[in-house]
């Protein structure tokens, strides 16, 4: 699994205007080829009028799919440029469809490829890129004699205090990012002397959202 990578989790659109045509940047979160084609269906009947509908898509830890479409425009000037934003930028399990209504106005090679590239990145700007990080669920039990010094490792180092639990025991529930795990367990078992009961749950991702952690 991917300690971390970027992607977006909500659709978002936005619209740029190039010598009087218009392009309509859509992007759209997906995890399967399946969902990315119903994706670009469901554009191109929304947009059933347009002159094109160009789309690039990449799915997995890898991005071992990649696809992309010129839609009619000259090859290599649309499909492409808005996948290579994808690639640059790094957004992984998305796909992006832009709409271009032409505005009378030849753009030529180069300026075709601005123009996708540029709305493509704006949509993905618009949809809003996020972080999407490995972490680990630890339910830490300890007394109330070394809940104080507990405490404070968690908080001072940048730990998620997600709960705590007041008992005969003190437990915290403590989401640590997948890299520092094996520290985090470490140092609590130094800190109590191994007086500590530590449980964990299988890893999640998740993405922090308006100060909030969300698991995707």
């Amino acid at each position: 699994m991917l300690e971390q990578y970027k992607t977006i989790i909500k659709q978002g659109q936005k619209e740029i205007i190039e010598k009087k045509s218009r392009f309509i940047a859509t992007v759209c979160p997906i995890k399967t080829e399946e969902e990315a084609k119903a994706f670009i269906e469901e554009m191109k009947k929304k947009y059933w009028n347009a002159t094109h509908n160009v789309f690039a898509y990449q799915i997995g830890e890898h991005n071992e799919i990649q696809r992309f479409s010129d839609d009619g425009e000259p090859q290599g000037t649309a499909g492409m440029p808005v996948l290579d934003v994808l690639q640059r930028e790094e957004i992984k399990n998305t796909a992006v469809v832009v709409t271009r209504y032409f505005g009378g106005t030849l753009l030529g090679t180069g300026g075709l490829v601005r123009a996708y590239g540029k709305a493509a990145k704006e949509g993905l700007i618009a949809s809003g890129i996020c972080e999407v990080i490995l972490y680990k669920k630890f339910y830490v039990t300890v007394s109330y004699t070394n809940s104080g010094k507990v405490q404070y490792e968690i908080l001072q180092n940048g730990y998620e205090l997600y709960d705590t639990l007041y008992t005969e025991n003190v437990t915290y529930v403590v989401l640590v990012k997948w890299k520092q795990s094996d520290f985090f367990l470490k140092k609590i078992i130094d800190i109590t002397g191994n007086n500590v009961e530590i449980k964990e749950e299988e890893p999640f991702y998740g993405v922090w959202i308006n100060d909030k952690l969300e698991i995707v």
